[in-house]
Order: structure tokens, then sequence, then C-alpha cells
């Protein structure tokens, strides 16, 4: 994976989202191991200590766990805290601002649902490959 980091974010935060984000998309799974921290500090030339201060965010979220001598892993049940947590952060924070963008372009609620369809059904059959 080629990783730009955002001046704007402390790297280790933008490690734990990229984790998170690998967690949400199944890329890595409720038991799964995560790249050690090495491994990770390696590939992104980061420090060590950075890798796990982003890795010590997910521990304390309870999202990931240390085995001591075998590494972290993906705690049972990460993915479907992460996607509750994930759906009511969008209902409660982007929704709302969707549906004021919405109303404020007058958007035909129809077509937009038409869209969403299409865009869903062609990222759909993206993945199948």
């Amino acid at each position: 994976m080629d990783q730009k980091w955002n001046e704007g974010q402390p790297i280790y935060r933008q490690l734990r989202n990229l984790v998170v984000t690998m967690i949400l998309e199944q890329v890595l799974r409720d038991g799964d191991i995560l790249p050690s921290v090495r491994n990770v500090a390696a590939e992104y030339q980061l420090n060590p200590l950075t890798v796990l201060k982003g890795y010590q965010e997910l521990v304390d979220e309870g999202l990931i766990e240390k085995r001591r001598g075998r590494g972290m892993f993906v705690n049972d049940g990460a993915h479907a805290m992460l996607l509750k947590a994930e759906r009511q952060r969008f209902i409660n924070k982007e929704w709302p601002e969707i549906v004021l963008t919405i109303g404020r372009l007058n958007l035909d609620i129809k077509e937009l649902l038409v869209r969403a369809k299409s865009i869903r059904s062609t990222k759909d059959s993206g993945n199948s490959d």
C-alpha cells in the first residue's frame, strides 16, 4: 500500500484510522493478526514508537489485543462494533448535512436513489473480479 500522510493529523492517528478502515472493509477480520510494529515501521518509513502509539489506541478502544510473544490480533466483534459506531456517527453528523444540502440544491430524492443504486451496483460488480 502506498500511504500518503496528511500534515493536519498526527501520523499515529492516521495509522489507527487506516487499520479501522481495513477492519470495516474486512481486509482485516476478527481474529486476524496485524502486521508487526517493525514491519509497518519499515514499510511506511515510520518510527516504531509512532506505529506502537497507533496500535495502542486500537488496544485502548478494545478493537485489537496484544498477545505476549505472538503479536497483535483483531478482537472478536471488532467489525460489528466499528460498523455500529460508524453508522451512528454518519446518522448523527453527516446525514443532517447531506439532508440540508439536498434541500438547498433542490435535488430530487428519487433521482438520487436511482443514482445511488447505480453507483452501488457498479462498485459491487467491480469487487466481484
